[in-house]
């Protein structure tokens, strides 16, 4: 299967590749940005170097895609969005994104959350997307709660950041849900 491009208006969402390598690291190494993301900001660009080959392993894979947010008019990689254990057989995955600070409250998200998330129901014929946030990224779980995903509950300890075990909340959106979106 061939790394898909998809278009929004201001937005093209395209392969991550190695020419990518300064730009990965600096979306990762921004410590504003990491703060919910999971993990500690990059400090040496051989990170942004394995990151862009695990995206590729996990794509070849059909585990994952990672899709690189381009801003059209300026060209400018901005900030990543991807499915995460997507599990073609069972229908689901879950998105994670990152946009650079910069490009915050400006509707660029949204914007590729909706595009992503007609992408894994239309053509990949997923039935779930869920989205694993940490509680105090409230601009997150406002965003997704705005594109119509469900608050299912907290996972507790669930992951690791700093040597700190974190409680996250879990988001999802099914498909008839989605449909009913769609239809007004």
């Amino acid at each position: 299967m061939d790394f898909p491009i998809l278009e929004t208006e201001r937005l093209s969402l395209m392969q991550i590749t190695q020419k990518n390598v300064d730009e990965v690291f600096s979306i990762f190494s921004n410590k504003e940005l990491m703060k919910f993301y999971g993990m500690d900001p990059f400090t040496e660009k051989d990170q942004a170097v394995k990151m862009i080959d695990s995206f590729q392993t996990r794509f070849e894979n059909q585990q994952g895609m990672r899709f690189g947010i381009v801003e059209k008019e300026s060209k400018k990689l901005i900030g990543t969005i991807g499915l995460n254990n997507l599990v073609l057989h069972a229908r689901r995955t879950e998105i994670g994104y990152d946009l650079l600070p910069e490009y915050w409250r400006k509707g660029y998200m949204s914007e590729a959350i909706k595009e992503i998330t007609s992408y894994c129901f239309n053509q990949l014929g997923l039935y779930r997307i869920g989205a694993i946030i940490f509680p105090d990224n409230t601009a997150s779980s406002t965003l997704v709660e705005k594109l119509r995903f469900r608050k299912e509950g907290l996972l507790r300890g669930y992951l690791v950041q700093g040597d700190q075990s974190y409680d996250l909340n879990v988001f999802s959106l099914i498909k008839p849900d989605w449909e009913k979106l769609n239809e007004q």
